[in-house]
């Protein structure tokens, strides 16, 4: 039975009614009847392959969009020769056929690109303490998302270049070098230089996902690197938002650009009279307890003195900057505990020489008070 005999006979059963409600009818029914279809398909591979093939079953949900989508375009470029419309519909339903197509084109691409990224990644699921998972982890995510950002332009551009004005407009546009080119080209700026800025660092990685950084005075961790921007996780569990260009245009600090292990600063003013040599004992047998440390740096130095104090300074490390604050406090802590029980001779102090009030004894004050003129309760 060809095209013509099945559109007269559908105009004989139903000639009262209009024929572009025919038409529309028949493409309607045929889009209801292709998703019918679709749902009875992936019941059909569930209840089939129900927990022998689990990446069929995550391939089905990822791709059920696009299979619809697929599944109704196919429904409607078999009826649409069928449907009894005039040149004008057909032409308008032809045209937003072709434009839904090339979105679908767009989309299944963009799919791929996430499977593909999502089942690399697989292989570097540990990116809290293993450098190269997070190398890896940044760069597929740029990657992806600066491929994904281009989908979008070059499937947006295909489809508005289908029609005839938009494409005139299109290319007078670029062809000028007038004004309308100017403005274009200083919005796109932003955009522009950010995608170049994500490329960048999925290049170099001055930065990688989860890596512990310092910016605009801010601690926190490198949460997500998005195409333009990227999302810093602060300590207190707020979020920064920085563009991509800064990180390329701008000093910030990385504290875990080669290692997340991290050396931990305690600074502590002691008076004179403290044993150093027993404080740095005890140091080092209370950080060999601690399940924070990683066993790599314990230390202990003087590293400066004024008319009061000396100032001691302790290195102790970790795995990551979490617990390398920890390690600090718990260390800080143990160590005020220590020197005020066991050893408070070295608490800092003021010191004064008291003398009786004389005729003679304000030369003599000179000659032994320090020059800073200390007052306190302390004798020497």
């Amino acid at each position: 039975m060809n095209r013509q005999a099945v559109m007269a006979d559908i105009e004989t059963m139903l000639g009262w009614v209009p024929s572009w409600i025919i038409g529309l009818g028949l493409i309607a029914g045929a889009v209801l009847l292709a998703l019918s279809g679709y749902r009875l398909a992936v019941w059909l591979l569930n209840r089939t392959f129900r927990g022998r093939f689990p990446l069929m079953h995550l391939f089905v949900e990822r791709t059920a969009g696009p299979a619809r989508m697929a599944a109704c375009l196919a429904a409607v470029a078999l009826v649409l020769p069928l449907a009894p419309l005039n040149d004008s519909i057909r032409t308008a339903l032809m045209r937003l056929f072709v434009v839904a197509f090339i979105a679908l084109i767009g989309w299944i691409s963009i799919r791929v690109v996430d499977m593909s990224a999502a089942r690399y990644l697989q292989n570097f699921r540990d990116v809290t303490e293993n450098l190269i998972a997070r190398k890896h982890v940044t760069q597929i995510r740029v990657f992806k998302r600066v491929t994904d950002t281009i989908i979008i332009v070059i499937t947006i551009s295909t489809a508005l270049m289908t029609f005839d004005s938009v494409k005139q407009y299109g290319v007078s546009l670029f062809a000028s070098a007038g004004a309308a080119g100017i403005i274009v080209g200083l919005a796109a700026r932003p955009l522009l230089s950010n995608l170049i800025a994500g490329v960048q660092i999925a290049i170099t990685q001055p930065i990688r996902i989860e890596d512990a950084v310092i910016i605009e005075n801010e601690w926190g961790w490198v949460e997500d690197i998005a195409s333009t921007y990227v999302v810093i996780r602060l300590w207190d569990w707020r979020r920064m938002v920085v563009p991509l260009s800064y990180f390329i245009e701008r000093p910030f600090q990385n504290w875990t650009r080669d290692t997340a292990s991290l050396i931990g600063v305690i600074v502590l003013h002691v008076d004179y009279r403290a044993d150093v040599p027993r404080i740095r004992r005890w140091l080092e047998d209370v950080v060999k307890q601690s399940k924070l440390w990683d066993g790599a740096v314990v230390n202990l130095q003087v590293i400066d003195a004024d008319s009061r104090t000396i100032e001691l300074r302790a290195l102790v490390s970790a795995r990551n900057a979490p617990q390398s604050w920890d390690l600090r406090c718990e260390i800080r802590e143990k160590l005020i505990a220590f020197i005020r029980d066991e050893m408070p001779e070295a608490l800092p102090r003021e010191r004064a020489i008291l003398i009786p009030s004389g005729g003679d004894d304000t030369e003599s004050l000179r000659r032994t008070v320090a020059p800073e003129k200390m007052r306190a309760s302390a004798h020497n």
